[in-house]
């Protein structure tokens, strides 16, 4: 009986990658699986071939030879000559990291305990203030956590005892049961799932093998820090299972707004108002800064809304000796009410000002449109 190519069968191209190829496969192997195509041998059938044409094209040297050679280079490799599986559980055994993951099935490999699990991770809520962001500082943190229960070292039996192997199970926390071609494993009833049982559990711990604990923590902010910048400390959080690591904790950053700056990413913004006097005249002003207050120049005739940018004066940037820059942004204050005299200087000013010549020769041709009706 002749074979089929196997790029063909699992609906591939050539030069597919690895990760399409594997995707092409978990396809076929969930529409041929034998669970969902009882007392079905084509099905069946299909399903080996996906399989054998996934071993082959999964191995980058077995692909070599088969590309090369066709089915004549792979002969040797269990599949083709009449070699093949001898059954659907030789292909459980041999993909189980996938089926695993597809079908949640008991391995061929034998027995094993419950897996380790990692702790689960905490999220810490961090109130600071500008300057802390803005200089950097270190925190303490009072953290509510659970831990290791150092009476029992984990184990959640009273000091002096230990926990049972499950016997039902045989202390793997499963319980596998035949259904159709393959075994579906079960978490074992007796034990729940963990493969031992605690007769005498710990006073401390209740059993649980953990015990809650407020732990003190040193946490160093960096300079620069912003609203929703979260710190990740390793190890931190909760304590593993069956021997897994730690989580970790995340303090979640918020910064608190500031009466005398803004903020605009890494850039400061501070607003000056200088006199009307000033902005057409001209002159030293002091801002203040997140050091000692520096003078800024107001050249002649600034206008209100003008931004002044003095490099280097902002907020560092995290992982980085740049920093931001402080913008100095001017409002020119006009007097609400003046007097007989200040009145009559700002008539005199104003008629100077229409004196000038270019004002004069504006005056001119702003006469004469509205002469000819070009308001």
């Amino acid at each position: 009986m002749s074979q089929r190519d196997y790029y063909e069968v699992l609906g591939v191209e050539r030069d597919a990658g690895e990760d399409e190829i594997k995707r092409a496969y978990r396809k076929k192997a969930m529409e041929f699986h034998p669970d969902r195509n009882p007392d079905n041998p084509e099905a069946e059938e299909k399903f080996k071939e996906a399989a054998e044409a996934y071993d082959v094209l999964r191995d980058s040297e077995k692909r070599a030879r088969y590309d090369r050679f066709g089915h004549a280079g792979v002969s040797g490799n269990g599949f083709g000559g009449g070699g093949g599986f001898s059954n659907t559980e030789d292909i459980f055994s041999h993909f189980g990291d996938i089926f695993g993951d597809l079908f949640g099935f008991a391995g061929m490999g034998g027995s094993r305990g419950p897996r380790p699990q990692s702790g689960a991770d905490l999220r810490y809520n961090l109130n600071i203030s500008f300057r802390q962001a803005a200089k950097g500082d270190e925190v303490s943190l009072r953290i509510p956590k659970n831990v290791t229960c150092l009476d029992c070292s984990g184990s959640g039996a009273a000091p002096g005892t230990q926990p049972e192997t499950c016997s039902q199970c045989g202390g793997t926390g499963q319980m596998v049961r035949q259904q159709g071609f393959f075994q579906m494993a079960m978490p074992c009833s007796a034990c729940r799932g963990e493969g031992r049982i605690v007769r005498n559990p710990c006073p401390r711990c209740r059993g649980v093998g953990q015990v809650q604990e407020t732990r003190e923590l040193s946490v160093r902010i960096p300079a620069g820090v912003d609203t929703g910048n979260r710190l990740r400390l390793r190890g931190e959080g909760e304590p593993g299972v069956h021997g897994g690591p730690p989580g970790d904790l995340y303090v979640v950053i918020r910064v608190d707004n500031d009466k005398t700056f803004s903020r605009q990413g890494q850039d400061l913004i501070v607003r000056k108002e200088i006199s009307f006097v000033q902005a057409i005249l001209g002159d030293k002003i002091e801002v203040p800064t997140l050091d000692e207050p520096v003078t800024v120049d107001i050249p002649r005739g600034t206008q209100s809304g003008e931004v002044f940018r003095l490099p280097g004066k902002g907020l560092p940037h995290l992982g980085s000796s740049q920093s931001g820059s402080l913008l100095v942004e001017v409002t020119v204050r006009i007097p609400s009410s003046v007097n007989d005299e200040q009145e009559k200087l700002l008539r005199d000013f104003e008629r100077l000002e229409e004196n000038k010549p270019l004002r004069k020769v504006k005056n001119m041709f702003k006469k004469a449109g509205k002469a000819m009706g070009m308001d």
